[in-house]
């Protein structure tokens, strides 16, 4: 279910980049977006572990409990041994990166190693490792092509509205159309793109569990680290980088639960431990 969710998603997402484009361009202007969008992810893509890695001090680590957990994973379930990375923040929290399980970092704070035992320690490692595995970080990257192609429309359209389209003279242009799309546009971009985030969560945690031989080990970690992001939420976290971490280091209640990248976290431990 979550695999055809992700796609109907994306489907989702290149039709509205579509209807964009052929609002202000026909095909042309979506393609342009969408090659200007493509490049700029796929050197973030490309190089997405330097850059979150630098951004959070992260450092390499070949000793101690954590690279123990995570070559345990790695040795049971025949997985090549990912670069494991530290990080000096207090809030306790952990993400995966990497363009494939040949070039994969897992990383996790020092925070939590002093709130979580061996047993879910190895849940949430087993967690950043579905990510991976599921190639979730390339589908993130199309994901945010897309959507970043529907935004650059957006603002695009903003010009148009101003100068007029690329259209043919006699199909005439649509001043009506052109602000719902600068409106409307970027929101549905970005609610589908979350929505995509969500769904890529719920499968690494059923993964994950998979990995570590034990669902209540993620789903107890799940609930610590909640707990401890509520009352402590991480200082300075770049919003681009925040769907990334297995708990969302964000608030984002209510509404904006709606443009939020992580599920809600009663529904992820229920789904645990119903396994």
């Amino acid at each position: 279910m979550n695999l055809f969710k992700t796609i109907a998603l994306l489907t989702a997402l290149t039709l509205i980049l579509v209807a964009a484009g052929g609002i202000i361009g026909g095909a042309g202007g979506g393609l342009m977006a969408l090659i200007i969008a493509g490049v700029m992810n796929f050197v973030s893509y490309w190089y997405s572990d330097r850059i979150v890695l630098a951004m959070y001090r992260g450092q390499q680590v070949e000793t101690g409990i954590l690279h123990e957990v995570v070559s345990e994973i790695c040795q049971r379930n025949g997985l090549p041994l990912p670069k494991v990375y530290i990080l000096p923040q207090t809030t306790p929290n952990a993400f995966a990166t990497g363009r494939n399980p040949r070039h994969a970092v897992v990383a996790a704070t020092e925070g939590i190693m002093r709130i979580l035992s061996r047993e879910e320690l190895s849940g949430v490692m087993a967690h950043e490792m579905a990510h991976v595995g599921n190639r979730d970080i390339l589908i993130g990257s199309i994901a945010a092509t897309v959507a970043g192609a529907i935004s650059y429309l957006a603002h695009m359209a903003q010009w148009a509205a101003i100068f007029g389209t690329g259209r043919d003279e006699n199909e005439g242009s649509n001043p009506i159309a052109l602000i719902l799309l600068m409106i409307f546009a970027p929101i549905a971009a970005m609610l589908v793109q979350m929505a995509i985030s969500r769904s890529r969560e719920y499968v690494a945690d059923r993964r994950g569990a998979e990995l570590c031989g034990n669902p209540r080990y993620l789903a107890n970690a799940l609930r610590k680290l909640e707990a401890s992001n509520r009352k402590a939420p991480m200082p300075q976290v770049n919003e681009a980088t925040a769907h990334m971490f297995i708990v969302n280091p964000l608030r984002a209640g209510g509404l904006m639960g709606l443009f939020s990248t992580h599920p809600p976290m009663e529904e992820r431990v229920r789904r645990l431990e119903a396994m």
